[in-house]
């Protein structure tokens, strides 16, 4: 396996010649790019699933009509909570461990 990539503007930089320091910050770099690739798709789930359920009509005002806009709070939090749901049962599970 080659592990020569691209890494901060120099092409063919060698992963082998990072420091301990390098590699963990590295690493970390990845694994936060990666919370925040997950944390936009949510979002854009959010999004659309809110959306469909609750714009019915053509938005020609460019605003959200009364029943519109009490549907989308409501999917936003129930969205939420089912989140946090799960997020706080993964973490029972991880400490559990």
């Amino acid at each position: 396996m080659d592990s020569s990539i691209t890494l901060g503007g120099s092409p063919g930089a060698d992963l082998t010649k990072l420091s301990d320091r390098e590699k963990q910050e590295l690493q970390q770099f990845v694994v936060n790019e990666s919370q925040k690739a997950r944390i936009q798709q949510s979002i854009h789930s959010l999004t659309d699933i809110c959306f469909r359920k609750c714009i019915t009509a053509k938005m020609s005002s460019g605003k959200l009509d009364r029943t519109e806009e009490p549907c989308m709070q409501n999917c936003v939090d129930r969205f939420m909570d089912a989140n946090m749901t799960v997020l706080r049962q993964l973490e029972q599970m991880r400490t559990q461990m």
